[in-house]
């Protein structure tokens, strides 16, 4: 394919569009709540009212707020100011919206596309998200899709695409925040017959579904990503590690796949060139262990998911014992927009070491949850208050927990923090893959410790002592105290095994399992103080 034919099928899809669009959320979170039957009686109003040659339905990926679904957005190419989003919509709606797209007055809740919950974000990852038809191939390339892959392919040396992606500055969305073009490049420099390319798409944080949403709203965002990254380090082979909890995601990635092979944008010869690229799925249990990277590709190996010391690292010694190369979905999604603006674009965006955006699942205690993507460095204070207006019924928030369980609870007094890897550690956080839950005051912080303590016990593998025996101890002493039987005593051992964990622990799930008590010992310390104040 050239890249003329390439802009033929996006101009073709352009000017197949209508010119009132009517984009029904179909990602899981409204799925569940009917919005399929949204989306079937919506297309019966338009048929009944005889306005197919000017209206067109579409299912579209996640419109964010997740919390007012499901989701119906009305769109007028002539006057794209006056776009409409209706709200919780019922089946039973639809011949109200399409009176209201007849210039009628109807009575369905609308929602403001003005608020600040949609104003102040700046999608990057979430660009094409509630936009355009995830089942369409046609659709991801009238929004210039796959032209950062042509321009890679025709235009770049594999070394100066690892170029730009350090350049500008983005580093993994997955926890860590290791700098990409650094990985890249250390793939790329390792010698061998055979690498590979992963996407890690096994989220599995309480409250996350950063990851979920973009694979069910932009699929082809994730292969046009892995294959510039195969391109870049010499890789031909890649796999989607996805946990089989998101059956749309799984789905749409299959079709997606299929629908690449079909126009040869995946498979031999890509765009007539000498690179090929295949890309398989491969289906997670559910192990939250299976998140960490040598767990991962012991699943894909057909072997148990648990963890190996590292060194060697992936990047030297991976899958089957290849170099590999091993990126979460966000990460992946942005790449092609790198590619076609410009690293200096994307390094202009951020604040400090930390580049771009990041996209969170803001949940919890709060009125507007969704998802949100913003730019590095905006603070705690304006995602909690502003984006995410605040408590509901006048309350006040206490704490956010970010990093999942891996993460810490930051107190209300921090809210000015700016959201960066650099901040959020100092804090005793982590960014991690980007879940943030907003807890009010009636929260105890003695039960979030036990809650995450519980999960990590639960999803330990066993494999270590610290994590395996050390998470029930935790958890054993956390009930205890929170019970009021505990003493100051089990206070100090409670430190002192939190400690043994973290720096004993083989892989990050138990290194990093004892962060939420040692935060909310540093800033709810007196709620600790108060259970065991009678022993």
């Amino acid at each position: 394919m050239e890249l003329s034919e390439l802009l033929e099928i996006a101009q073709k899809e352009l000017s197949q569009r209508k010119s009132v669009q009517i984009r029904c959320c179909t990602a899981a979170g409204c799925l569940s709540s009917d919005s399929q039957s949204v989306k079937d009686h919506l297309e019966a109003s338009v048929k009944a009212a005889g306005l197919q040659d000017t209206v067109q339905v579409a299912g579209v990926g996640c419109m964010r707020l997740c919390c007012q679904g499901p989701l119906v957005q009305v769109e007028n190419r002539e006057n794209l100011s006056a776009s409409k989003l209706y709200q919780k919509v019922m089946p039973e709606n639809a011949a109200a919206i399409m009176a209201g797209v007849k210039g009628e007055v109807t009575s369905l809740q609308e929602g403001d596309l003005n608020q600040p919950f949609f104003s102040r974000q700046l999608p990057i990852v979430l660009e094409n998200s509630g936009k355009i038809d995830p089942e369409r191939i046609q659709a991801y390339i009238a929004a210039d899709g796959y032209q950062a892959l042509y321009q890679v392919l025709r235009e770049m040396k594999p070394s100066q695409v690892v170029e730009t992606i350090t350049k500008s500055g983005l580093r993994g969305r997955g926890g860590a925040g290791y700098p990409t073009g650094l990985k890249w490049g250390t793939v790329a420099k390792s010698a061998s017959e055979r690498k590979f390319v992963i996407c890690n798409a096994d989220e599995g944080d309480p409250g996350a579904f950063m990851d979920r949403s973009v694979l069910e709203s932009d699929p082809h965002r994730i292969l046009e990503g892995m294959a510039i990254a195969a391109y870049s380090i010499g890789a031909n082979q890649g796999y989607i590690y996805v946990r089989a909890e998101y059956p749309i995601a799984i789905k749409r990635l299959e079709i997606a796949i299929r629908q690449a092979q079909h126009l040869g944008l995946l498979g031999s010869q890509i765009f007539d060139s000498p690179f090929d690229f295949k890309v398989e799925i491969r289906i997670g249990a559910g192990a939250y262990v299976c998140g960490e990277e040598t767990a991962l590709m012991a699943s894909i190996e057909g072997k148990r998911g648990v963890p190996h010391p590292r060194p060697p690292y992936p990047a030297e010694s991976g899958l089957w014992g290849y170099p590999t190369l091993i990126n979460n979905v966000e990460t992946f999604a942005n790449i092609a927009p790198i590619i076609r603006k410009g690293a200096d674009w994307f390094a202009n965006i951020g604040i400090g070491k930390s580049k771009g955006t990041k996209v969170f699942a803001l949940a919890g205690n709060i009125r507007n949850t969704g998802l949100i993507e913003v730019p590095m460095g905006t603070s705690l204070q304006e995602i909690v208050e502003e984006m995410g207006g605040g408590v509901p019924d006048n309350g006040m928030a206490k704490a956010v927990q970010t990093g999942g369980p891996s993460g810490g609870c930051i107190p209300a007094a921090a809210f000015a923090t700016p959201v960066d890897y650099e901040s959020l550690t100092a804090l005793g956080s982590m960014m991690g893959s980007g879940g943030m839950i907003v807890m009010d005051q009636t929260t105890n912080m003695v039960d979030v410790a036990r809650f995450f303590m519980e999960f990590c016990m639960d999803e330990s593998c066993g494999k270590c002592i610290p994590c395996r025996v050390g998470t029930v101890q935790l958890h054993g002493l956390l009930t205890k105290i929170s019970q009021g039987k505990g003493s100051l005593a089990d206070l100090d051992l409670l430190e002192e095994l939190c400690d043994m964990v973290k720096h004993t622990s083989l892989c990050g799930l138990g290194q990093s399992a004892p962060n939420p008590v040692f935060s909310t010992l540093q800033y709810f310390r007196d709620e600790y103080l108060e259970l065991v104040s009678c022993h």
